[in-house]
């Protein structure tokens, strides 16, 4: 037990805080109260530029970190999806909860007449701020024109409405956890349509060796869901790829799917993996297969084109 609030920090958009308050809501039951300490941080403020030219690593998760590794907050609740592979030093994720509904999805204006993304007419344009989702439509549909779109979720789908994009694609776990599944026109299916490693998992993260709040935050781990998003995470981490590059993964049933593509969607390598007992191995094993199909050249132009850092020899 703590004698004060347990401090959580969390960026202050709608679905962050929701996202926090089911952390709070968790812990209630054990005697827990909280306190949210809210923060906007660079991928919050820099709205006018796409987050693949921001450069950045850690663009939702930065501030919050500084301030946990400093002590002026207890944990950090984030999207384990904006939550680079590699931790600050003294920080880990000590939980991850049990993961809403993995799944990208697509979101259609009332103005055109679709009902799902093959129905979509010809140079309709389609918003989204991630490469993934730009290399992966782009490579189903080429013939529409992929326009970027920042903002949190409910700034997006205003933009909809607005007709200033004819579609977008968000998560669905978003849209679940808003309460707006009905703005769902359809879900993009796997292993066709992969998300980020991690999509819909809240993860939690806490200092390295401070016992008592990594006993109160730790006994919210969802097992099942770490496994496959370690796996995933893994996946990601070994082809060097951080949140801004075309890369998706999913752990579907007992396989791991995974993909690399270029910006355009003109090539695009796939694989599969079962799920191994040891789930960091599994995602190395998926890279390397990935590797052998030529995904060291595809990363190697993508840090050409969107500057990344240069991939390390294999």
């Amino acid at each position: 037990m703590m004698d004060r609030p347990l401090r959580i920090a969390t960026r202050s958009s709608d679905l962050a805080l929701r996202q926090a308050r089911i952390v709070e809501a968790l812990l209630a039951p054990r005697g827990i109260t909280c306190e949210l300490v809210t923060y906007k941080t660079v991928g919050d403020k820099k709205l006018d530029e796409p987050l693949s030219g921001i450069g950045a690593k850690g663009l939702f998760t930065k501030e919050l970190e500084a301030d946990l590794a400093k002590g002026k907050v207890d944990c950090c609740v984030h999207s384990l999806k904006d939550l680079p592979t590699e931790s600050p030093a003294g920080l880990v994720v000590i939980a991850v909860l049990e993961r809403e509904d993995p799944r990208d999805v697509l979101v259609v204006s009332s103005r055109i007449d679709a009902e799902s993304l093959d129905e979509i007419p010809r140079g309709s344009r389609i918003g989204t701020s991630s490469l993934r989702r730009r290399s992966l439509l782009l490579s189903i549909r080429p013939d529409l024109e992929v326009v970027d779109l920042r903002g949190n979720v409910p700034t997006r789908l205003k933009k909809v409405d607005e007709g200033q994009v004819h579609a977008a694609i968000l998560a669905a776990a978003g849209l679940h956890r808003l309460g707006a599944q009905q703005r769902i026109t359809c879900y993009l299916e796997p292993p066709r349509w992969l998300p980020a490693a991690g999509q819909g998992a809240i993860a939690v993260q806490v200092r390295a060796g401070d016992d008592t709040i990594g006993a109160i935050v730790g006994a919210l781990n969802h097992e099942p869901t770490m496994r496959a998003v370690s796996a995933e995470r893994s996946f990601l981490a070994s082809l060097e790829g951080g949140c801004q590059v075309p890369i998706g993964a999913l752990v579907v049933g007992e396989e791991l799917h995974g993909f690399i593509g270029d910006i355009r969607g003109t090539r695009m390598i796939s694989g599969s993996v079962p799920l191994l007992g040891d789930a960091i191995a599994t995602g190395i094993q998926l890279a390397d297969q990935l590797r052998e199909r030529g995904a060291t050249e595809v990363l190697s132009k993508l840090q050409r084109a969107i500057s990344l850092p240069a991939p390390q020899p294999e």
